[in-house]
């Protein structure tokens, strides 16, 4: 169990200050999201996005705040990557660069990839994904059974004309009627989460306030276009802050106010976050962020295993890195504060891995699992 910080009297009253400032609603924020409740959507890509917010009980309870989880692992293609499939895919076709019959190929670490593959199929497309061999066996095999054509290569840094990214760039400009998507530097998916993600999270907050909206990025579209709506919609009242894993030069910038790009740690077992470099999905946005949070692999692991024990949540450990950051995020803004974070994916694409003894203990991981909660690793 993580150790609760000192709480300030003094930010607890900025804290309810700004809940003041934030209580109201954008009217249209609201109407978006319950219009899409409840009716009846066309297919796969009809039911992307609207997912349920849900209260970390244990957590909250703990706390004295409202620690708020976006259940994406509740999409169609289980996970928060399908809002950003869908979005540059439709970007692809509204600039005539995808026709009937054509081809998405993209770089990804697994649940973009899943997302597109998803979108492809509904929309009548081939997929193509490169991704870097590092990633989890589930990943692969579910691409492929979605119809994909998949290539694991070397993971190499993005400056490397081999990084995964590239070769599916390539790999695009050697076919006619292909678009490489891009998730990365493709503002279209920044766009996903000013259009549905960030008004989902106000509208669901409507009733309480908002004080606070956390999370990790990869390509910077979640967070970057989260980011762009609240500050907007709640004239910069709501804090938004970056939770970041070892390996990242991401703290260090935001922290820094853009003068350094120094790496915090030497990697993360967590997938599909954490970042080198500033992409062009983040830079409109990074300048917005009040705050960075390092969450080292141990609180991530041991948060895993205690919310499937006390909640009942079965998620991955990139969701679990941003319910540690939500927790610690609370704690310093104040008891009776109120954040958000996403639950990206649940754990089934890295059970294999986040369950077996082995595992956790070639990473030295084996020990951050609580005592008695080790009776979940059920893997050798």
């Amino acid at each position: 169990m993580l150790a609760l910080r000192p709480l300030s009297v003094a930010v607890g009253v900025r804290v309810a200050a700004r809940r003041g400032a934030v209580r109201a609603l954008s009217t249209s924020a609201a109407l978006r999201y319950e219009n899409n409740r409840g009716n009846v959507v066309k297919g796969f890509c009809g039911a992307v996005g609207n997912t349920p917010l849900l209260r970390i009980n244990s957590l909250s309870d703990e706390t004295g705040c409202e620690i708020l989880g976006k259940a994406e692992f509740m999409e169609p293609g289980g996970s928060i990557k399908d809002r950003a499939a869908l979005f540059v895919v439709l970007d692809a076709e509204k600039k005539g660069l995808l026709k009937p019959g054509g081809t998405v190929v993209e770089g990804t670490a697994g649940n973009t990839g899943i997302g597109l593959a998803h979108v492809c199929r509904a929309r009548g497309y081939r997929c193509v994904i490169y991704m870097p061999n590092t990633q989890s066996q589930e990943k692969i095999d579910l691409l492929r059974m979605l119809g994909a054509e998949v290539y694991p290569v070397p993971a190499v840094p993005f400056d490397n004309p081999d990084n995964y990214n590239h070769q599916a760039r390539r790999h695009a400009e050697r076919l006619d009627n292909a678009v490489w998507t891009n998730q990365f530097d493709n503002v279209a998916n920044r766009e996903a989460h000013i259009q549905t993600t960030g008004p989902e999270i106000w509208a669901q907050t409507r009733g309480t306030g908002l004080d606070g909206f956390i999370c990790a990025t990869g390509t910077g579209g979640t967070l970057a276009g989260v980011t762009s709506y609240l500050k907007q919609v709640s004239n910069g009242q709501v804090q938004c802050w970056l939770a970041d894993p070892p390996g990242s030069v991401l703290y260090s910038y935001v922290t820094s106010k853009g003068a350094k790009m120094e790496r915090t740690g030497n990697g993360s077992v967590t997938e599909g976050i954490g970042q080198g470099r500033i992409t062009d999905n983040m830079r409109d946005d990074v300048h917005k962020l009040d705050n960075a949070l390092h969450i080292e692999d141990e609180a991530s692991i041991a948060m895993i295993y205690r919310l499937l024990d006390e909640e009942g949540l079965y998620i991955g450990a990139s969701s679990a890195l941003n319910v540690v950051a939500a927790y610690r995020m609370a704690q310093q803004l104040g008891k009776g504060s109120r954040v958000v974070t996403v639950i990206c994916d649940g754990a089934a694409r890295y059970q294999t891995r986040l369950f077996s003894r082995k595992w956790l203990e070639s990473k030295g991981l084996y020990e951050a699992v609580p005592a008695h909660l080790r009776k979940y690793i059920v893997l050798p």
